[in-house]
């Protein structure tokens, strides 16, 4: 087995972290694949308690004490590891984990940055020379990114990485699938997300100016930071919902939408979890427009692309109820047919063998066990 240090912000808890449903899917598929994933994360934010899962059977997970010294013992931990991770967006401490674990990773591991938000890490290293991501990049064996096409990859070249390779977003089918409707989720259009700074004008756009253009028809909101007392009155604010609930609210609403946030629909390729969510669990998903998308969905068929809000009004309008649940099916078949974590985790693997080789060419002597 190949023994994998995975330092990122909650594998237990998708409470403010967007990425929990990426990392368990990749990580479930790596675990088939041969590799012995522990996940190192931080006690922050409140996320224990609101775990969505306990400890699974196909990871480790290590809960650190967010102090200094809780730090200090997890980074250590770094030695065990064949293959040491460093994540973007653990939210405690960024800079001194990603200093603190590649220096305690062996010579002859394999070190790699995992980016989840790489137009936010990228505008973040342009804007600072010094940034501490950018000072070691040249360093580090390979950076993975969980979007971005050909700009991202180009983009990390330019700042000195060996090689940046993005793994998509995808499905897992065990965990994301149809499920009965419920009635506490039922609307015309749903939208689940968490309230973000750079996010919000466009959550305006494609979600709320629809439901005031529509008042008869009902429009439910679900994620952590929405006010009800801001929103017309046929929105109805529900919340953070649990990864447990997510199937239920993508089969129940006639459609439920996506919006990217500015970065990532400015950057393109970059489909967000979501996507799959839905689309694995049957859901028709209306999705504000970004270059790329064609790569995983047809539009018009597999989904519906909205370029802005007034597109989605229409297509609300105009399109059945059969329709839509005809374009939800389609999205689920593609899906699971081409963008599933398993297809993910053989991608990878074979990005980890060509690392490994790079990296012994350059430093004779240096082996990684995959």
């Amino acid at each position: 087995m190949t023994r994998v240090a995975f330092y990122g912000s909650s594998l237990l808890s998708s409470y403010w972290n967007g990425a929990a449903t990426y990392y368990r899917g990749i990580i479930k598929a790596m675990a088939h694949h041969g590799f012995d994933v522990t996940f190192h994360e931080p006690d922050a934010f409140d996320r224990q308690s609101h775990r969505d899962i306990e400890v699974p059977d196909w990871a480790r997970v290590n809960v650190w004490p967010a102090t200094p010294e809780g730090l200090r013992e997890a980074a250590a931990r770094a030695a065990d590891a064949d293959i040491v991770v460093k994540a973007s967006g653990v939210g405690y401490a960024d800079d001194e984990i990603l200093t603190q674990v590649m220096a305690a990773a062996r010579p002859d591991a394999l070190r790699v940055f995992w980016d989840v938000d790489a137009p936010a890490t990228l505008a973040a290293m342009r804007e600072n020379p010094d940034d501490a991501l950018r000072r070691m990049l040249p360093d580090l064996d390979l950076v993975l990114t969980y979007g971005g096409g050909d700009p991202v990859i180009r983009a990390y070249r330019d700042l000195g990485a060996r090689d940046c390779v993005p793994i998509y977003n995808a499905l897992d089918p065990d965990t994301h699938h149809p499920a009965p409707p419920q009635p506490r989720f039922e609307a015309d259009l749903g939208f689940l997300a968490n309230r973000l700074p750079d996010r919000e004008a466009r959550v305006a756009e494609f979600f709320l100016r629809p439901a005031r253009a529509l008042p008869d028809r009902r429009f439910i909101l679900g994620g952590s930071g929405w006010q009800q007392d801001q929103m017309p009155n046929n929105v109805r604010c529900i919340g953070h919902v649990g990864t447990a609930d997510h199937n239920a609210f993508n089969c129940t609403p006639r459609a439920v939408l996506n919006v990217a946030r500015d970065s990532m629909a400015a950057t393109g390729f970059s489909p967000a979890t979501r996507v799959f969510e839905a689309a694995g669990a049957g859901g028709c998903l209306i999705t504000d427009y970004w270059e790329g998308i064609e790569l995983f969905l047809q539009p018009g068929e597999e989904v519906l692309v909205a370029r802005d809000g007034q597109d989605v009004v229409d297509l609300l309008s105009s399109i059945d109820a059969d329709r839509f649940a005809a374009i939800g099916e389609a999205a689920r078949r593609r899906v699971l047919a081409e963008h599933t974590y398993d297809r993910r985790a053989e991608q990878l693997r074979a990005v980890l063998h060509e690392a490994r080789a790079r990296t012994r060419s350059a430093a004779p002597g240096k082996e990684v066990a995959l």
